[in-house]
């Protein structure tokens, strides 16, 4: 009589299991390997002794594991059209079979859930983090570079605009009442775009594309007049906007260039599209055929770095992974640390590197040399 009942009972809470959750494709597998499991603790009953079970329960999840598990799930994910296409018939029967014990338990287990003040969401909802791992684990199917893309775009989400920005104190601009400034800022510009301000650096009033201003220049001499009407509105971005969204905004606003600016409204720096599609597919030359090197590898092993290069770039370069939730840079880091400008050859230890200070300037921290300790 226990025997039939152990039987009948792993047979019942197989079932259960499988009608109660068939909306999830994997559940059929959950099915099949519940009833091996009950078929064989009755064998293993019937023959061999109560004494048995463990014994074949052991043997039966390497059988499952190999046969049942990675054997067929690999063979399918290298073969999908040739497994799912003539499974997907039978698949759809039982779905139509099952659907009205499907939305019964799944109407039950919402009731339960509203009770506790839980809200039920799909199970084949991924979070970033899941959607990671499954990229990761999808590397036999991909080329490295294309999962590495993946797997940037799916940190879009955390990375903000300040991260990748170029900083104030960088920005080529002119002042549009100065006229001499802006004649000279024009004959040594190094890009396709000026930005222009007036009277104040955090007033800017737009930016001037280069073509513009030679095919204005092609037709007739470019005075200041003509200078102002070539003007493009400037486009503010908040300061905190993740990059997926200002991907998106780019794409809807027709634009390329940004200006982020904080609460108060003060210019913080700029983003460019390039920059985004450079935190995807990965750093690539500028169309000015610049280079930047920002980081030299000595032959001792350390590194001569400028320290205005972000430590998200950092961390990738260097394989490490230092924090920069609040400093953006390098430069800010130490700055941080130390509480105060530094003067050349102060050394300091921030885990896992340590840092020296080459050269400094009034303005700031001119180079670095960085050593690993591991």
């Amino acid at each position: 009589m226990a025997k039939c009942f152990t039987f009948h009972f792993n047979f019942s809470f197989s079932f259960f299991l499988i009608v109660g959750n068939f909306d999830d494709g994997n559940q059929s597998n959950n099915f099949v390997n519940i009833l091996a499991a009950s078929i064989a603790t009755l064998l293993s009953i019937k023959l061999y002794g109560e004494g048995s079970v463990i014994i074949a329960s052991i043997i039966l999840t390497i059988v499952i594991l190999i046969f049942a598990e990675n054997t067929p799930k690999t063979f399918a994910a290298k073969n999908p059209e040739k497994i799912a296409l003539p499974a997907s018939w039978l698949l759809e029967l039982v779905i139509k079979l099952f659907k009205p014990v499907i939305f019964l338990i799944s109407l039950i287990s919402i009731s339960i859930l509203k009770i506790f003040g839980l809200k039920s969401e799909s199970e084949n909802n991924l979070n970033s983090d899941e959607l990671r791992m499954a990229v990761k684990d999808s590397k036999s199917m991909m080329s490295s570079s294309y999962q590495r893309m993946l797997l940037n775009i799916i940190d879009l989400e955390k990375v903000k605009v300040e991260d990748i920005m170029i900083p104030h104190n960088e920005l080529v601009i002119a002042d549009i009442d100065d006229e001499e400034e802006l004649f000279d800022q024009f004959k040594r510009i190094q890009h396709n775009r000026l930005l222009i301000f007036q009277g104040s650096e955090n007033n800017i009033i737009g930016t001037i594309h280069m073509r513009d201003l030679l095919n204005s220049y092609a037709k007739d001499e470019v005075d200041i007049s003509r200078i102002k009407g070539l003007i493009r509105e400037p486009y503010f971005i908040p300061e905190g906007t993740p990059l997926s969204q200002q991907l998106e905004h780019f794409k809807n606003q027709k634009r390329r260039l940004g200006i982020v600016v904080d609460e108060y409204g003060e210019v913080q720096g700029m983003v460019v599209l390039d920059d985004i599609l450079e935190e995807i597919v990965g750093q690539f030359t500028s169309s000015q055929g610049e280079s930047i090197d920002e980081i030299t590898l000595q032959e001792d092993g350390s590194y001569l770095v400028d320290p205005r290069i972000s430590i998200r770039e950092l961390n990738s370069e260097l394989k490490i992974k230092m924090p920069f939730d609040n400093a953006k840079t390098l430069n800010g880091l130490i700055l941080e640390q130390l509480q105060s400008f530094p003067q050349h050859n102060v050394s300091l230890k921030i885990d896992p590197l340590i840092i020296e200070i080459i050269q400094v300037s009034k303005q700031g921290i001119k180079l670095v040399k960085i050593t690993k300790l591991n």
